[in-house]
């Protein structure tokens, strides 16, 4: 394991950009893994296990807390974002299949979800995340790098509903933690959306746009820490971004490589990072630790 040393501009302003203060500090990476396909996820189980993915490579891997990695093939698969229920089973996006998944981390089972909705494919599903009631919300981008045709849905034992349309690759997303907010990354438009979710009736209300927080391509994968804020992945901005609930960027986490593509927080604090440029997985050695977490879901 490599330790790289890096400056975390923090910069404080305001959500129209104006800038009121620039200042560093030291923030200090370690390199987890390295030589990976296209890294994404991750997630951590109720043992310390680091669950993560191989887009191009195919794989949903784990990395133990001593250190062994063990890669599940999936046939044609092309895993994306993930997130582990209280069972420790692992449910990802797949955009390979274009369904949604869940891997069972005991028996090495796989199950589909779902694969359509209003009788249509699924279009490349892209990152997933639990609310309240044990709904699962999956973002399907699509091709909408140029027209609005991404979407997002809602799956649960009554089936598969769309609950946002028309946004552009429309990517990460992130329940806050007492469930009434679902803040989405639209990744084309380099910026975050946030609006009232009502996980009873699937309704995301009172939704606009909430932050620009650029990158030559955009934000990607989020998480809530336990100090309130929000850390975003910039893919192509060579940062994670960290938004207040003001939505205010108030610390910029600065990486080595360009291209994060997600996060999430260890229980003990750090902030994982899968990054694809340098096909690593880091870990920022901060203490914030991760917000709550929902977990239950629909499916036993």
């Amino acid at each position: 394991m490599r330790i790289i040393l890096l400056l975390c501009g923090v910069l404080i302003f305001c959500a129209s950009c104006k800038t009121s203060k620039i200042s560093s500090e030291k923030t200090m990476i370690q390199v987890l893994l390295e030589n990976l396909a296209f890294p994404e996820g991750p997630a951590i189980d109720s043992k310390g296990n680091i669950w993560f993915v191989e887009l191009h490579g195919g794989n949903v891997c784990v990395l133990s807390p001593d250190g062994n990695l063990k890669r599940y093939a999936i046939e044609n698969g092309k895993p994306n974002g993930i997130a582990i229920d209280d069972q420790d089973n692992i449910w990802f996006c797949d955009s390979g299949n274009d369904c949604i998944s869940v891997l069972d981390s005991k028996t090495g089972e796989l199950k589909t979800i779902c694969n359509s909705v209003d009788g249509e494919r699924l279009n490349n599903p892209n990152d997933l995340a639990f609310d309240s009631r044990g709904n699962v919300i999956f973002t399907c981008p699509g091709n909408s790098r140029k027209e609005p045709t991404g979407y997002v849905c809602a799956v649960n034992k009554e089936g598969v509903k769309k609950i946002i349309t028309e946004k552009f690759f429309p990517n990460g997303l992130a329940v806050s933690p007492d469930g009434k907010t679902l803040v989405l990354a639209e990744t084309y438009q380099h910026r975050l959306w946030k609006g009232d979710w009502n996980a009873e009736t699937l309704e995301w209300t009172n939704a606009s746009p909430w932050v620009e927080v650029g990158g030559t391509i955009g934000p990607d994968g989020m998480a809530f820490g336990d100090d309130g804020n929000l850390y975003v992945a910039i893919y192509g901005g060579k940062a994670v971004k960290v938004v207040s609930p003001a939505g205010e960027i108030i610390k910029v986490l600065e990486l080595d490589g360009n291209n994060a593509s997600n996060c999430a927080f260890l229980k003990e604090g750090g902030l994982l990072v899968t990054e694809t440029e340098k096909q690593q997985l880091l870990k920022i050695k901060i203490d914030t630790k991760p917000a709550r977490l929902f977990q239950k879901t629909f499916e036993k």
